[in-house]
């Protein structure tokens, strides 16, 4: 009896050994696995989508184990990002606390609409189609959305937004400014977005453009020559003659003022340099050779500026410069 009652007592030994590695061990899935759980699902349910899956080894020891060491909070809804190897315990964990798998779309400063409807319809898991939003109406950003989601709603966020940081940048605006709306910034800013790529330039490339709408100069920015021959994708090539000289509502090598709408979705830095423009009387720019620009006050100055620039191109073999 007593030997009896012994390996009785090891038995028992040896379940609670397997269970607890059999619970807390690691899982069976070879690789990261996604499981969506619908709504109102159960957890008699969702054990069995698991062990479909491959992330648990029984849906019937997942659910005993659940109730008997899992606590008492259920699980939630949602698509679950399950890695490789979770151990059952882990699983009921992620159920349980709800985080759902996170998908992102990203739309670079100063990516064009055209370009940004391309990433949306590309982004994985997302439903239904857009049109090319309103150019300038996206914020520059990395969105989050889960899988079903329509592409819709993810525009009406980036449109959001938009709308919310430009209010409240405009409502901290530098007094003076030429441009006298939100609407007018944002088509400014665009400009400044897509003329540097340098983050400590944007206020002085800003400071160029303003001072310029002030004396009623043309702008002659090279981006806007550009925007209604490709809709802000890249020309691929050098800008024609015939392009520089074209009348339109954008080019503004042939039009003083601003552009009929942006020429691409502005970052927040960008919107920032506009509305708070260097203290600056500079109204010229061009490339130094290094990646940035130098500015200049006057034309003569401008002149000799471009001059170096032209000389520096040559010395690379670009031909068209020597």
């Amino acid at each position: 009896m007593r030997r009896f009652g012994c390996l009785t007592f090891l038995a028992l030994i040896a379940f609670a050994v397997w269970a607890i590695h059999d619970w807390g061990g690691a899982g069976p899935a070879p690789r990261n696995l996604t499981v969506e759980i619908e709504p109102g699902t159960g957890l008699n349910g969702a054990a069995k989508q698991l062990e479909a899956a491959g992330a648990i080894r029984s849906a019937t020891r997942f659910v005993l184990f659940a109730k008997i060491l899992g606590g008492s909070e259920g699980i939630k809804a949602g698509e679950f990002g399950i890695p490789a190897h979770l151990s059952a315990a882990d699983v009921l964990k992620v159920l349980q606390g709800g985080k759902t798998l996170q998908r992102f779309v990203t739309i670079p400063e100063g990516l064009p609409s055209i370009l940004a409807q391309e990433r949306i319809m590309a982004a994985p898991e997302l439903t239904g189609t857009i049109a090319r939003p309103a150019e300038g109406s996206l914020l520059p950003d990395s969105y989050s959305y889960q899988r079903g989601d329509t592409r819709a709603s993810v525009v009406a966020q980036m449109q959001r937004a938009m709308t919310d940081y430009l209010a409240k940048a405009w409502a901290k605006r530098k007094p003076g400014l030429v441009v006298k709306t939100p609407e007018e910034a944002l088509i400014l800013a665009s400009i400044v977005e897509k003329e540097t790529g340098k983050p400590d330039e944007r206020r002085m490339v800003a400071a160029v453009y303003s001072n310029r709408l002030k004396k009623g100069m043309m702008l002659q920015a090279d981006p806007t020559i550009i925007y209604p021959v490709t809709f802000g994708k890249p020309l691929g090539r050098r800008i024609l003659l015939s392009e520089k000289n074209a009348k339109n509502e954008y080019n503004t090598y042939t039009m003083t003022g601003l552009p009929k709408t942006p020429i691409a979705n502005p970052g927040r830095a960008s919107i920032d340099a506009v509305l708070d423009p260097a203290d600056s009387n500079a109204l010229y720019f061009v490339a130094d050779g290094t990646g940035g620009s130098v500015f200049s006050d006057t034309l003569e100055q401008q002149s000799a500026n471009v001059a170096k620039w032209r000389q520096i191109r040559c010395q690379r073999g670009e031909t068209g410069f020597c």
